[in-house]
């Protein structure tokens, strides 16, 4: 749509990846890609974490068109999240897929996940304080890059996998952070811009999540939530143990390896 040039984001980290070669255990059901075909273009932010994984397979139905946007701001696992996001590409058979790098947050610093000499901290999900994996206000740039790219391709809603009920205690994860940030996009894009920022997973626990991804047929077993390994996920750190979590308390066997 429009006259938008994917190929103009010619460095590595900001490439467009166009392949779409899935196999056959991986492969989306071809019924699934073609429903609501007639429905508008969206663009889905997807890390590679289960998350946005089933935040894409309801992005899916609700839309005809999915448009993948990943973000590299320079944090640990980041050549894993990238595999994840591509696998999860094919498998929905996303052709519009975008790399775009704010590497400006690495330099800024201030958490575990960009800045080395900080450590991973061990997960305690009684706490009620801040993680050091928070990225301070990272959501408003994801966010911010994918409103730029709706406007350019024309996507009327933007999906986010932002969970409030039962994650990190991230303050960018709050519904009333997006409600804010929807009228920061009214405000500032066109008059004939219109993008909804939808966050369907915002009121989920995780576990909730996890059968939403199964019902959906959503590949939990391609998604990435470790966020310190990239071999094997370590199952100590905050999103390792919410993850392991999530899917004891749905009864169901965690697809991926842990060390």
């Amino acid at each position: 749509m429009g006259g938008f040039d994917e190929k103009a984001f010619d460095s590595p980290a900001d490439e467009v990846e166009e392949s779409v070669e899935t196999g056959p255990a991986d492969k989306a059901d071809s019924s699934l890609i073609a429903h609501h075909s007639s429905l508008d273009l969206a663009v889905c932010l997807v890390s590679g974490g289960m998350d946005s994984c089933v935040t894409a397979g309801i992005a899916r139905e609700e839309s005809g068109e999915l448009a993948f946007l990943h973000v590299s701001y320079g944090q640990r696992t980041e050549a894993r999240e990238r595999r994840a996001f591509l696998e999860l590409a094919d498998f929905y058979g996303v052709r519009r897929r975008l790399v775009v790098s704010l590497e400006h947050l690495a330099r800024i610093g201030g958490s575990s996940l960009t800045d080395p000499s900080i450590p991973v901290a061990e997960a305690d999900l009684a706490s009620r304080e801040i993680p050091t994996s928070y990225v301070p206000f990272r959501n408003a740039h994801l966010l911010a890059a994918a409103t730029s790219w709706s406007e350019v391709v024309g996507a009327r809603r933007i999906y986010i996998g932002a969970v409030a009920e039962d994650s990190s205690g991230y303050p960018d994860c709050r519904p009333e952070f997006y409600e804010a940030f929807q009228r920061v996009v009214d405000a500032g894009t066109r008059p004939t811009t219109h993008v909804e920022i939808r966050t369907p997973v915002i009121h989920m626990r995780k576990t909730e999540i996890v059968r939403r991804g199964v019902e959906l047929g959503a590949p939990l077993q391609l998604t990435w939530s470790c966020y310190q390994a990239e071999e094997k996920a370590c199952g100590r750190c905050d999103s390792c143990a919410l993850r392991l979590r999530a899917f004891r308390e749905a009864g169901i066997e965690d697809p991926i390896e842990y060390a």
